[in-house]
């Protein structure tokens, strides 16, 4: 057996079609063809067309999990799920997240800062409520209160402003309970709601 071809794919240009004695066998990235050492010409035996074809699950699965933490930045546990669910075995899986973090591009302290500026940015919250959306991306308590401990905003300005936008929207400005209820729903407690409402209607 012997590798006749290693074509460039017209559909994805950074990755390479292999052929072996005419025939398609798989498909790698530039990237695990040089890392291989793969050449046209080399003569397979089964052990070296076995590798290949494991190579190429593996690089497939590594390609697939690449473009999706540079969409966006994802937690470990979020790219844990994402192998699971295409089926890749764990061994694999675990090599993947190495190589990411390896990288730069899988770290939970720096996926929990993008989250915490984030959502300060789109949305006024307060830290409970961060610290609960972070727990359910499985991000560490550790991170969770370092990451927390750094961000600086004052909460009740946010709570402020927030009673301020929501009592543009008349269910909310007729309806003290119901934003109550609300601003409780985004993770701030009775006693804070209470001041911050009553400050609100002193003028404060």
């Amino acid at each position: 057996m012997k590798i006749t071809g290693l074509k460039q794919q017209v559909t994805n240009s950074s990755r390479y079609s292999v052929y072996v004695d005419g025939k398609f066998l798989c498909g790698l990235s530039a990237d695990a063809i040089l890392g291989s050492g793969l050449v046209a010409g080399e003569e397979l035996d089964e052990r070296r067309l076995k590798q290949l074809k494991s190579l190429s699950v593996i690089d497939k699965a590594y390609t697939a999990t690449l473009r999706y933490v540079t969409i966006r930045q994802r937690s470990e546990w979020e790219v844990a799920l994402y192998l699971q669910r295409k089926g890749v075995g764990s061994t694999v899986a675990k090599d993947i997240i190495e190589r990411l973090r390896a990288l730069g591009l899988l770290d939970d302290a720096s996926f929990a800062r993008a989250w915490v500026a984030n959502r300060r940015l789109l949305k006024a919250t307060n830290k409970q409520r961060l610290g609960q959306e972070l727990r359910q991306k499985h991000v560490s308590n550790t991170i969770i209160d370092m990451v927390l401990a750094e961000d600086d905003t004052d909460e009740s300005v946010v709570l402020r402003d927030l009673i301020t936008k929501k009592r543009q929207i008349p269910r909310y400005r007729d309806d003290k309970l119901k934003l109550m209820q609300y601003l409780a729903r985004q993770g701030y407690g009775y006693e804070q709601v209470k001041a911050a409402i009553l400050q609100a209607d002193e003028g404060g």
